[in-house]
């Protein structure tokens, strides 16, 4: 009788196909943008400086309670056509970059002595060829955004600000991004792993204290880099604004200086509910996601296989 050997899941390589990871980083994109956008919608519309009353919110409850009866519920909905056009390949290009620096970096190579520079080198080309990509798109989902938007489809508004703003209106808030990005992943990495020693010192795979751990640090990383979140939505969205100084605005020194003149601190607190609302399940499942991954590779590949995928997760 012959033997029909079985294939492990958990025995494959460790070194998984390039177009493996951009399929799987680019589903995830996808799903975690598209399931929290109506929250996102309604902490873009808290972040910018509204001239109607009616634009005007107390809360997210207030917020969604009022859009929806008086807009409808599709209006939370308006921009989610660019975050799926945009977060697919982005993440794609994200995980892509990052597996492909990696590899020619050396960080693949069993106990090379460069294997955490090669893989922190293949986490910063991949946010920034993965930002550079999804920019545009965040600049067009936030123009859609915005109450009493003219815009109904993705392609009409890229056209549009091309053609009244040029180019650059589509990467005048791309440094803001990347300079928001660095102090995100460090706050998210140091609570997550405070929080995931406290809650389990054992170590041992526990997705109750992943979920608990990953969702308090997305929490507390989103609320440290609020300010840099407000600035990148006043300039991403400068072009529809009434307001001639806001429209004059070309940089993230600009953004604060307007937001410290009219609100003070608590103008960069502004959608800080909605922003912390948003990260906290979409980091709670990534992290799930990552230790379970992470977990399957240790078992498959050893330790060293282990550490090889964290940094790919600053993405999220």
């Amino acid at each position: 009788m012959e033997v029909v050997e079985e294939i492990e899941y958990e025995g494959l390589s460790p070194n998984a196909g390039l177009g493996v990871h951009m399929a799987a980083g680019a589903l995830a994109g996808i799903t975690e943008h598209a399931v929290m956008f109506p929250v996102d919608s309604i902490k873009t519309r808290m972040q910018v400086f509204a001239t109607s009353p009616a634009a005007v919110y107390t809360g997210v409850g207030n917020a969604f309670t009022r859009i929806s009866s008086t807009e409808g519920m599709r209006a939370l909905w308006r921009g989610v056509s660019s975050v799926i056009m945009g977060a697919g390949p982005a993440h794609a290009v994200h995980f892509g970059t990052y597996e492909l620096v990696k590899e020619y970096a050396g960080g693949n190579v069993e106990g090379a002595s460069n294997q955490w520079v090669a893989t922190s080198f293949a986490g910063a080309s991949a946010t920034i060829a993965s930002d550079a990509l999804m920019n545009p798109f965040d600049v067009i989902k936030q123009r859609m955004q915005l109450h009493k938007s003219e815009f109904r489809s993705a392609i009409v508004c890229a056209r549009t600000v091309y053609r009244n703003e040029g180019l650059g209106a589509f990467y005048v808030s791309y440094p803001t991004t990347l300079t928001m990005t660095v102090p995100f992943t460090a706050v998210q990495f140091t609570v997550y792993e405070q929080l995931k020693a406290l809650l389990n010192p054992s170590g041992a795979y526990s997705p109750a204290t992943h979920i608990v751990a990953g969702g308090l640090a997305g929490a507390v990383a989103g609320a440290a880099t609020n300010p840099l979140d407000v600035a990148k939505t006043i300039l991403q969205t400068r072009g529809t604004a009434g307001d001639a100084e806001i429209r004059r605005c070309r940089g993230m020194k600009d953004a604060f200086r307007i937001i410290w003149t009219r609100d003070g601190l608590r103008g960069f607190a502004r959608g800080l509910a909605p922003r912390v609302l948003t990260f906290m399940p979409s980091n709670a499942l990534c992290w799930l996601s990552y230790e379970f991954f992470s977990a399957s590779r240790c078992r498959a590949g050893g330790a060293r296989a282990c550490a090889r995928c964290r940094p790919a997760l600053a993405f999220f």
